[in-house]
């Protein structure tokens, strides 16, 4: 379940990925699979040879790729989560969220 999220953020991020580009897009989530991931970051693309191809950059395999709703990404957790936003210069994403969830 995603939370702490605007519309407009959505829709960027799916016009983006519909455009080819790989995209970011962290947010709030809750999955009882996970009980300690607090968020997750989603980066997707329609180019699948080029998400592939991103993915391989930082050990994600192909077969990770969730193709929900017909916009496929990667769902990063955790460290690697972490590891692939400083990597990107995207940190900016995880570390609003957390800003957002000292105040609430």
């Amino acid at each position: 379940m995603a939370f702490g999220l605007q519309r407009e953020e959505l829709q960027h991020w799916k016009a983006a990925v519909e455009d080819g580009e790989i995209a970011f897009l962290t947010h709030f989530w809750y999955d009882p699979r996970f009980p300690d991931v607090k968020t997750v970051t989603k980066v997707g693309c329609s180019n699948l040879s080029k998400l592939e191809a991103w993915g391989r950059r930082y050990g994600l395999k192909k077969e990770w790729i969730d193709h929900h709703n017909g916009y496929p990404h990667f769902d990063l957790m955790g460290t690697k989560q972490s590891e692939i936003l400083k990597s990107e210069n995207k940190m900016d994403q995880l570390e609003k969220l957390i800003k957002k969830g000292r105040n609430h």
